[in-house]
């Protein structure tokens, strides 16, 4: 069986961290789950490269630092995470989420 998520903590406003059902913990930043957003607008699966990103005006709030808004369960194998710049359409699978940040010591 794959470890799974058993706790979740925002820390200093700027970082996750998830305890997994093995014992590790990992520490992710926002701006890394942000980067490694694994849905098709900001991943080209066949190429294996991400998208082009144009120069958009910025509005107020994604002039703002980035957080993350909320967090869903999509089913038992994932997790939907909205984030503050608006972006919602990223499901990080758990196997990729445990692949990201780094161990806390």
């Amino acid at each position: 069986m794959h470890p799974y998520p058993t706790a979740l903590e925002i820390i200093e406003d700027s970082t996750l961290e998830i305890d997994w059902s093995d014992g590790e913990r990992r520490r992710y930043t926002f701006r890394e789950l942000r980067d490694h957003c694994p849905c098709a607008l900001c991943d080209d699966k066949p190429t294996g490269k991400q998208q082009p990103t144009l120069l958009p005006v910025l509005s107020a709030t994604e002039a703002q630092p980035l957080r993350i808004q909320g967090m869903k369960p999509v089913g038992n194998y994932a997790y939907a995470i909205a984030f503050s710049d608006g972006h919602d359409t990223g499901i990080f699978r758990l196997e990729y989420l445990r692949h990201l940040g780094e161990a806390v010591t």
